[in-house]
C-alpha cells in the first residue's frame, strides 16, 4: 500500500499487559466498508508497540466520535507508554487505559460518550473496537481489536445457513435476540464464516476501524503469557512513538 496517498499519524508505543440500533431492511444494500481497501487521502493510524506495528484505518462516517476520539488522543501522546492490560488469545487484545489497571482512562470530550452502532460496522477479525463498561454511554478511551480467527462450529452453521434464510436470529452478547437478516450483510457472514470475530459484541459495542496490516503482531501479543486477570506477565521496555 502507497502510504504517499494517505494522511498518516505515527500512534504512541504501547507496552504488553489489553442507543443499539438495528436495520430491518435488506442487507444487500447495506455497505461494508471494513472489507474495502482504503482510499487515497484516507485518514491512517500506525499504531508502534513493543512488538511490532499494528496499522488501522478508520470510519467516520459511521463511528465519527469513536474516531475523533482514537485519533486526538493518538495526537496528543495520550498512549504514549500505556500497556496492552487484558489479553485473552482467541478473543481480543485490549488496551487504551494509562493506569494499566482496567479501570482508568477518560475520552477527549471530558465524560464517557455513547455507542454509534451499525449493520455496516461487525467485530470481524481484525476490528477495532471501544472497551466500555456495561453503561452504554461509558466509551472514554480504552479499545480492543478484535482477534480471534475461527468461529466456534455452531456459529460458522448458523451464518451459513442465514445466507438462504431470511428468518434465522442471532444472540449477541447481552441474550439480545437479532434477526439475520439486515444486520449481517452476506459478505460479513462470509468474513465471519472464514476469519473469525466475535458477532456477539455487533451492536453492544462501537466499532471505529480496522487493522490494516499488523495482525501477525496482534496474534503475537494475544499470545503472551498472562495471568489469572488476562493481564500479561511481562512488559517488554516500549519507544515512544515519533
Amino acid at each position: 500500500m502507497n502510504r504517499k496517498i494517505r494522511s498518516l499519524i505515527l500512534c504512541g508505543a504501547l507496552l504488553l499487559g489489553a442507543a443499539v440500533t438495528s436495520c430491518s431492511s435488506s442487507s444487500k444494500n447495506i455497505p461494508t466498508p471494513q472489507l474495502d481497501d482504503p482510499v487515497a487521502g484516507e485518514q491512517i493510524v500506525d499504531m508502534k508497540t513493543s512488538m511490532g506495528d499494528i496499522t488501522f484505518r478508520f470510519f467516520p462516517d459511521y463511528a465519527p466520535k469513536a474516531v475523533q476520539n482514537f485519533i486526538q488522543h493518538c495526537q496528543d501522546g495520550y498512549y504514549d507508554g500505556v500497556i496492552f492490560h487484558r489479553v485473552i488469545n482467541g478473543f481480543m487484545i485490549q488496551g487504551g487505559d494509562p493506569t494499566g489497571t482496567g479501570s482508568g482512562g477518560e475520552s477527549i470530550f471530558g465524560s464517557g460518550f455513547g455507542l454509534e452502532v451499525t449493520p455496516s460496522l461487525h467485530n470481524i477479525r481484525g476490528a477495532l473496537a471501544m472497551a466500555r463498561t456495561n453503561d452504554p454511554n461509558s466509551n472514554g478511551s480504552q479499545f480492543f481489536v478484535v482477534q480471534n480467527n475461527s468461529l466456534d462450529r455452531t456459529t460458522q452453521t448458523l451464518f451459513k445457513d442465514a445466507k438462504s434464510d431470511p428468518n434465522l436470529t442471532y444472540t449477541d452478547v447481552n441474550s439480545v435476540s437479532r434477526p439475520i437478516a439486515g444486520n449481517f450483510p452476506a459478505s460479513i457472514l462470509d468474513s465471519y464464516i472464514n476469519n473469525g470475530g466475535v458477532p456477539s459484541l455487533d451492536f453492544e459495542y462501537t466499532v471505529f476501524g480496522q487493522v490494516v496490516s499488523g495482525m501477525d503482531v496482534v496474534d503475537a501479543i494475544a499470545a503472551v503469557q498472562v495471568d489469572s486477570n488476562s493481564k500479561p506477565l511481562t512488559l517488554p521496555k516500549s519507544s515512544r512513538g515519533v
